[in-house]
């Protein structure tokens, strides 16, 4: 969306170049891509400095550029091109993003978590679209670059912004919090990711309540009800609601019934025989945080309902693709810890119609010191109706060593590879219309191009 000049100008210490005839502005970060009247914000990290592509940026569309003032201007640079000069590019787009969001006034609705926040942002905006005029996170934009560039491509009428939110280390999501300043603000769940930065399950559900920070007086904060770190949390600046199976919470699930596509469930509030169209047992929990905020925002139980059954989620979220020889693929392979592993094993036992179920297993990251014996954890989950377990990486190697090392072997067929394409003829065989085979690992092993190479391939016609 287009940004007016004025409130450009307030992030400078200073403007060279001819201003007359500028129009408002799109923010362009990247030289590559052509934005029309665009303004280049360079970027500069630890092996890149953007202001060397400025040129490229121009010829892509750049009307104007943010400029770090002790940077050298480029000697074939239009003597009147317009340049905002700034002391850093990024913080100046920073504040940029949060004075454009005080102009627009949105609700903030901020998702974080150890897992499930895209697909929870995905819910959130698809309840909230038939009440308000929503813009949410693209993609994986949710870090302290990402933010920024969220708030400002997001329309000027917008209603509610729904901001996932990412982070590594402690203090991350205090300046993403300080910045988008949440009305409502959701945890989906506690898990091991970056344990390795953040030392423990403490750590991760202090540095996931950082949410809290900049959260508006009077907010509300919902959380996963079913998480001891997160259950204690009370306090007189915010509204806390509770959402999970656990009996006193303040939304509880009961009557959970899967189906093949999904799930049905009712709610203790009376809402009966609720639908949610996502494969995973943890996606009703999703669910009922996206229902949660929507009726916090004073969104009628029909319309909530109607937005679930109607849920288009991001790729490799428990994503259904078809198979060769009439085997179904799940693709689950966005990212992967020892929880969310569990609950995709979990999911694969329950899919009807399947006598062969295939759960395909490698490497997890950033687990710290810990990482054997949380990979080694998961074995304790693969059992049948599973039929085969295929690991795939050193560290995807550890989840099938104790199946492999029993003395009373489960009845599963248990196969260990170093790398995908040794997997892959393997898998092959494995297809047809009985299967139905589970892809979860970290995003680094790029599980989905193991998907793509067993996918049913199109027919085109000469």
């Amino acid at each position: 969306m287009s940004i007016g000049i004025d409130l450009v100008k307030g992030q400078a210490i200073q403007t060279v170049g001819n201003f007359e005839n500028l129009e408002p502005l799109n923010i362009m970060t990247d030289s590559r891509t052509h934005v029309e009247n665009g303004l280049f914000v360079p970027l500069v990290g630890e092996r890149f400095n953007g202001h060397r592509f400025l040129g490229q940026a121009i010829q892509n569309g750049a009307a104007a550029a943010l400029w770090r003032e002790r940077e050298k201007l480029p000697e074939s640079l239009p003597e009147d091109f317009p340049l905002f000069l700034v002391r850093d590019t990024l913080k100046a787009l920073q504040s940029l993003a949060q004075s454009y969001l005080r102009r627009c006034r949105p609700k903030v609705i901020a998702i974080t978590g150890s897992n499930g926040k895209t697909t929870t942002k995905d819910m959130v905006d698809s309840v909230l679209r038939r009440a308000f005029r929503t813009h949410k996170t693209k993609g994986n934009l949710n870090n302290h670059i990402g933010l920024p560039l969220t708030i400002l491509t997001m329309p000027a009428d917008t209603e509610v912004l729904i901001c996932e939110m990412g982070m590594n280390h402690f203090g991350e999501l205090t300046r993403l919090s300080q910045m988008a300043k949440p009305d409502i603000a959701v945890i989906t769940n506690i898990g091991e990711s970056h344990i390795e930065y953040l030392g423990s399950r403490e750590g991760i559900a202090k540095a996931k309540l950082e949410i809290t920070n900049g959260m508006k007086k009077g907010g509300t904060l919902i959380i996963d009800g079913d998480e001891p770190l997160l259950t204690s949390v009370h306090t007189k600046a915010f509204h806390v609601i509770t959402c999970g199976y656990r009996k006193g919470s303040d939304w509880e699930i009961t009557d959970i019934q899967p189906h093949a596509d999904g799930y049905r469930f009712t709610l203790n509030h009376g809402e009966k025989w609720l639908t949610v169209p996502a494969l995973g047992r943890h996606n009703v929990k999703n669910a009922v945080f996206s229902f949660a905020a929507a009726w916090d925002l004073g969104v009628d139980a029909k319309r909530i309902e109607e937005g679930l059954r109607h849920l288009e989620l991001t790729g490799m979220r428990f994503e259904k693709v078809a198979g060769q020889n009439g085997s179904l693929l799940i693709n689950d392979a966005y990212n992967a810890s020892p929880t969310s592993m569990k609950a995709s094993i979990e999911t694969l036992k329950t899919l009807p119609g399947y006598t062969r179920r295939v759960a395909v297993l490698g490497d997890m990251y950033e687990l710290g010191k810990e990482e054997e014996a949380l990979h080694r954890s998961v074995a304790a989950s693969l059992a049948p109706p599973l039929t085969h377990v295929v690991t795939i990486g050193e560290r995807g190697k550890w989840i099938a060593e104790p199946l492999l090392s029993e003395t009373n072997p489960r009845p599963i067929v248990v196969r260990s590879f170093p790398e995908k394409a040794d997997a892959r003829d393997y898998l092959e065989k494995l297809l047809d219309d009985r299967t139905v085979m589970l892809f979860k690992a970290s995003r680094r092993l790029e599980m989905e191009k193991l998907v793509a190479a067993l996918r049913l391939k199109e027919r085109h016609s000469s």
